[in-house]
């Protein structure tokens, strides 16, 4: 009997979701969790531009810390009970970082071994990179896969952190370590790079964001997420018993859906077919995924760039009662009259309507006009562009007044995302004795190829049959109504996963959003973008990706939410007509 099929499921622990997150997730997790493996993730697009202005101080690290204030909370409990812990935050220094976890370790009088992987950053050799880099990034890093995570666990570290490692390799990996699969045990690893992408994001999976809030009976603070993996690759999400929050098929879903692009979705280790996934219930607060197919990952890696853009800088005018828009334009140009606006590289103004008419309170007839600036001279886009808006205090629109006092210019980063080969990369491991060994790379299926995205059945300005079936009983409401959304960020596009509750309604929504429709729905922002529209129907489910919503991505966003994180539950509120007996009750 082969070791695979001896093994009962590993029992894997998620403790943060990013740089910030909840930190006493940690010992909830090894005190309730009874699992054998915990995992945080710390590393964001914008949080590597962070640690990389972090590193360029003096003193400074290119790390999580708070990772550290974690580890001094549960080494000595992880020791007692032989759990391992897997983390990303080494950042840029994942060498530092493992470290500092033998100082912590010594300093509580511990003997723990750690291992790190490395080779990520690319900044030491840039000429690779596809798109070309024309200038030298703050931050250049590689998204690395499982196998040197793996091989840390099977040469037996307590401790594994990491660089820029995919999300899901906190999974795959001690997965692929303790169930022993090989580099193209495809489906195996897809399942488990599914469950990875569950847990990734913490509480995400168990209630957190989750739009349907009558669901959740516990409204505690939710429980942080568990992936039992089999030696299959299947897998039950739950979380540890007395936490609050929900485990449902929804709550799976939801987070399934977040960030994610085509279907078939490409990783370092193996492309994952998230058209295959089958989620069911398998008891209270526990979720079985199976089915999940993969296939050779690329050839290529997924690159990560951060450019420092310029300088910043935002001033909000509060605009009252009447005459809303006229005040509006009145300010704009009153403020450009004071100062030269192609004197600055960009220039946002977004009219904000908060107000209504014979409102019942001061702040219910307000509206903000959000003026942002950007530029290379920090003092012009600083108080030179805030000061001058407090020059129409006195001589500007009745009522006027800002939301915060004149302001400073703050420093932006722009993402870019590229790829480089996969033989421009060295993928190391440092084992706990000190051997570096490199991890070998799996068997690949060449280059990326594109998608595209079905057309609808019947045109983009159609409910296609479900809408025929229907037209003459259907009713306006929102699209809340039947189905739940989830939205994220992916660089500068966003992506929203629209869900519904049974066949009929997935149906429906298959059929309803069009490219065209999303476009509309969304409003002026979206009207000129591209808009792809990808069929998950083992989800019951649609993913929509809108190109460009967020420019040079969070750092350099001007939008009011720069991630989306609002963009699905605006989808959500905006009024349909839906066939009447998709309506609850």
């Amino acid at each position: 009997m082969s070791r695979a099929e001896e093994r009962r499921p590993v029992r894997i622990g998620n403790v943060s979701g990013f740089y910030g997150d909840r930190l006493d997730a940690a010992r909830e997790m090894i005190e309730t969790g009874d699992v054998d493996v915990v995992c945080g993730d710390y590393l964001a697009e914008l949080t590597m531009l962070i640690l990389a202005k972090a590193q360029a101080r003096e003193g400074g690290v290119g790390y999580a810390r708070t990772f550290l204030t974690q580890v001094e909370q549960i080494l000595a409990g992880c020791t007692e009970r032989g759990i391992r812990i897997v983390a990303n935050a080494g950042g840029l220094d994942p060498a530092g970082l493992a470290g500092a976890v033998r100082a912590v370790a010594a300093a509580q009088g511990i003997a723990v071994r750690v291992a790190h992987v490395e080779g990520d950053d690319l900044r030491g050799d840039l000429s690779a990179i596809d798109p070309p880099v024309g200038r030298t990034p703050v931050s250049a890093n590689a998204y690395l896969g499982a196998w040197g995570i793996a091989e840390a666990l099977a040469a037996g570290a307590d401790v594994v952190v990491t660089g820029r490692v995919t999300d899901a390799s906190l999974v795959v990996g001690p997965a692929a370590w303790w169930h022993g699969w090989a580099p193209d045990g495809w489906d195996a690893l897809a399942g488990a790079v599914v469950a990875g992408h569950v847990i990734e994001c913490g509480p995400q999976a168990t209630g957190g964001n989750y739009p349907f809030l009558h669901e959740i009976t516990d409204r505690r603070r939710p429980g942080f997420p568990i992936a039992e993996v089999a030696a299959d690759g299947s897998s039950v999400i739950t979380k540890p018993d007395g936490t609050g929050g929900l485990v449902s098929v929804g709550t799976v879903t939801a987070q399934l859906l977040y960030e994610i692009g085509p279907p078939a979705y490409p990783g370092p280790d193996v492309t994952a077919h998230f058209d295959t996934i089958r989620l069911e219930r398998a008891g209270e607060h526990r979720v079985a995924i199976s089915g999940v197919r993969g296939s050779p990952p690329p050839d290529t890696l997924k690159v990560a760039l951060n450019d420092v853009g310029g300088y910043r800088n935002t001033m909000t005018l509060v605009l009252t009662g009447l005459d809303i828009e006229a005040k509006a334009a009145w300010a704009e140009e009153l403020l450009f009259g004071i100062l030269d606006r192609d004197a600055f590289d960009d220039v946002d103004v977004r009219l904000l309507r908060f107000d209504r008419p014979d409102a019942g309170s001061n702040p219910e007839a307000t509206a903000h006009l959000r003026i942002t600036v950007k530029g290379a001279d920090r003092r012009l886009v600083g108080r030179g562009f805030s000061n001058a808006t407090m020059e129409l205090a006195l001589g500007g629109y009745a009522g006027f007044h800002t939301t915060t006092p004149p302001t400073d210019a703050t420093a932006f980063g722009i993402y870019r995302p590229a790829r480089v080969p996969r033989t421009a990369v060295t993928h190391a491991v440092v084992l706990p004795d000190g051997t570096r060994r490199t991890v070998a790379d799996p068997p690949t299926s060449g280059p990326i190829q594109p998608q595209v995205t079905a057309p609808p059945p019947v045109g983009e300005q159609s409910n296609g049959a479900a809408g025929e079936q229907s037209r003459a009983a259907t009713r306006r409401v929102p699209l809340g109504a039947v189905a739940g959304a989830r939205s994220g960020d992916k660089g500068g596009d966003a992506n929203i996963g629209i869900w519904a509750r049974d066949d009929a309604g997935h149906d429906w929504l298959a059929a309803f959003l069009t490219p065209q429709r999303i476009r509309e729905l969304l409003g002026p922002e979206a009207a000129g973008l591209d808009v792809e529209v990808f069929d998950l129907p083992n989800l019951r489910a649609v993913n929509v990706v809108v190109h460009g919503l967020l420019g040079d991505g969070v750092a350099s966003s001007t939008r009011p939410d720069p991630q989306a994180k609002g963009l699905g539950e605006y989808l959500r509120s905006r009024l349909v007509d839906v066939p009447a007996q998709l309506l609850p009750g």
